[in-house]
Parts: structure tokens; C-alpha cells; sequence
């Protein structure tokens, strides 16, 4: 599914934006050195693209694993997570994008996935979280920090596929319009507290293909 977006005006819409086309080294350094690629080819939002973000087979279209669709269908409903940006690596990468300029964009509300649906999801979420050593005392993840869950489960997804893709947390520094975070350690306690929530281990299967990138848009406000 291609969704076109209104170019940004305030927030991390605007931000992700912008940050893509003006191709800012500190979101796209933090990237390569953890990808260990040498070029970035973003694949969404561009401006000539009408911003478009991408979600379910459409993503694995732009990112070169479209042969994973029918693969994507039984794992997950139609209307899965809806990617902020997209990228790929001159080494075969697959960049999967989450932007957010202030906190209060991680409290993401629950699923409003129908019945059927929603017993995928829960079985999908359930299967992960044992997979990654999730705490069983843990907060339902399709009611809390689904956002979160499910930009994971797409990782895995990818991953447990042969697809080399990492989650790349895209959190802006010094947004005071948004009243966003001004340090880097603002954001490493809020997500401290989601995994937390979410009953995540420190370090679990995915943690080397998630990464957080925190570009500060105070030079280029």
C-alpha cells in the first residue's frame, strides 16, 4: 500500500523529510557504519514520490524482497506497520525507518485489528516475544507499545526470511517546537522504560539489527 503525506511542516514528519533529502551525515553515517555499507539509496518519502510512506507488500516491492510476499500474507493481516522511511544499501541492506521527534509519540495506542486479525497478531507478537526472552509478567504487546512490537516483528520477519534488514529508530534531538528531547539521554530513558513495559532482556536476538540514530535539527531549523 502506497499512502502519499503532505510535506512536513512541524515534527518528525517534517523532520524525516527533510533529513532524507538533504541527506544529513548524522542520520545517514550512524547507518552505514552499523549496516557496513558505503551508499544509502532511500527509497521513500521523496519529494517526487509525493512523500509517499509505504506498508505491507509495497515495502518489500521498493526494497528488493518482493518474492517474501506471500510469505508476508500468512504472517501478519493487510495494514501492517507503515514505514516513516525507506532505504537500501549498496550491499544488499534492507533500512526500515520509525521517526519520532518527542516522547509521547512512543505511546502508540493498542490495535484496532478486528477478531480475526487480532488472534494473528496476538499469536505472531507471543511467538516473538518467546523468541527474544520477553518476561513473561510482560505488558500485552498488542495493547501496549504495539508500534514498537510490530516495527519489530517485521524485523524479525525479514531477518528469520535471509532478508538483511535493520530497524533504524529515528529519534530527533532539540525540536523545541514539539517540545522534543534536547539530549541524547532524554530519549535512551524513555525507550529504557519500553522495554521495560514490553518485559525485554537488555540484549535479546534482534538488538544487533536495531538501531538508534539521534540527528539534532537545531543547525538546520
Amino acid at each position: 500500500m502506497r499512502i502519499e503525506q503532505p510535506k512536513g511542516v512541524r515534527g518528525s514528519l517534517k523532520w524525516i523529510q527533510r533529513s532524507v533529502a538533504e541527506r544529513w551525515p548524522t542520520l545517514e553515517a550512524p547507518i552505514l557504519a552499523a549496516t557496513g555499507g558505503a551508499a544509502l539509496r532511500w527509497r521513500s518519502p521523496l519529494a517526487a514520490d509525493s512523500f509517499a510512506e509505504y506498508r505491507d507488500e509495497a515495502v518489500l516491492g521498493l526494497v528488493g524482497a518482493l518474492h517474501l510476499a506471500e510469505s508476508l500474507h500468512a504472517f501478519w493481516p493487510a495494514r501492517g506497520p507503515q514505514w516513516d522511511a525507506l532505504a537500501t544499501t549498496d550491499t544488499g541492506g534492507i533500512v526500515l525507518v520509525e521517526a519520532k521527534a518527542h516522547v509521547s509519540e512512543l505511546l502508540s495506542p493498542g490495535t484496532a485489528a478486528g477478531d480475526a486479525s487480532r488472534k494473528r497478531i496476538d499469536e505472531t507478537l507471543g511467538a516473538l516475544a518467546e523468541r527474544l526472552n520477553a518476561s513473561p509478567r510482560r505488558a500485552d504487546w498488542a495493547d501496549h507499545f504495539y508500534q514498537l512490537a510490530n516495527r519489530l516483528a517485521f524485523l524479525d520477519f525479514l531477518r528469520r526470511n535471509g532478508a538483511p534488514a535493520w530497524l533504524v529508530l529515528v529519534d530527533f534531538i532539540g525540536d523545541l517546537e514539539m517540545a522534543g528531547p534536547s539530549v541524547p539521554e532524554t530519549w535512551d530513558a524513555a525507550y529504557q522504560v519500553a522495554w521495560h513495559v514490553m518485559g525485554l532482556p537488555r540484549r535479546h536476538a534482534l538488538t544487533p539489527h536495531i538501531l538508534h540514530v539521534r540527528p539534532d535539527v537545531r543547525p538546520h531549523a
